[in-house]
């Protein structure tokens, strides 16, 4: 039984719905398994104490919600997503691995979050802010959700940046990317991924924002060329 009420919204997340089935596949080929090392160092960034407790926004088949409970094997995980296809598929990883004990996966809002405040010692999430309609209202939902001294981490993918490394990753991305996410899903999710990815802020003001939306110590990390992103910041108060 949860110990959040957490009642479901109505129909949304429909377009990752459609690509459900093949999303993890997808993930894959199109980052060449780079995603899974991402994941882990966004875990690791929390530094979280051995009994906490993770909220892990925008969870989709529960990769992050999942390493989260790796890397933690004390902590409990609830994740929370909007998309009921891809929560269904992350159910069933988590009972394969044997982790409904400590793995929560729920279906809400990110902008209206069912949670009440300072419930959560760290909050993460993976590719997730940038498809949100009102980044600011959900930065600021996560940081009523977390405790005094509690951390976030948001990874997300980021246009790249100059130099020929540069020029290589825009191709993967604006080029193979969606023709190869069309050839596998069929769907039209990966063609907006590079035209999301193209309209994300650049990292220096995303981390502005998370300040904006009074997180402290705001700090980022480049990684794989500047491809993806990860951004840290701690909630202010005691721990």
């Amino acid at each position: 039984m949860s110990d959040f009420d957490t009642v479901p919204e109505p129909g949304s997340g429909p377009m990752f719905d459609r690509i459900a089935s093949r999303y993890d596949l997808l993930n894959r080929v199109i980052s060449l398994g780079l995603d899974r090392g991402w994941r882990r160092r966004t875990a690791k960034a929390l530094e979280l104490a051995p009994d906490g407790c993770v909220l892990d926004l925008a969870t989709g088949t529960a990769d992050l919600a999942l390493e989260l409970a790796a890397t933690y094997p004390s902590a409990r995980v609830v994740g929370l997503d909007q998309a009921s296809r891809m929560l269904a598929i992350g159910a069933r990883k988590v009972e394969r691995r044997g982790l409904r004990a400590r793995v929560e996966l729920v279906r809400g809002d990110a902008s209206e979050l069912p949670f009440p405040a300072a419930s959560f010692a760290a909050c993460t999430m993976a590719f997730g802010i940038r498809n949100m309609p009102d980044r600011m209202r959900v930065l600021g939902e996560l940081r009523r959700v977390l405790r005094p001294g509690g951390r976030v981490a948001i990874l997300e993918l980021t246009e790249p940046g100059g130099g020929w490394l540069g020029r290589v990753a825009r191709c993967h991305v604006h080029g193979l990317v969606p023709r190869v996410g069309a050839l596998l899903s069929g769907a039209e999710a990966y063609r907006y991924l590079a035209r999301s990815i193209a309209a994300f802020p650049p990292p220096g003001e995303f981390v502005g924002s998370l300040g904006a939306a009074g997180f402290e110590r705001t700090r980022v990390e480049a990684m794989t060329w500047g491809v993806a992103h990860l951004y840290v910041g701690d909630a202010g108060g005691a721990a």
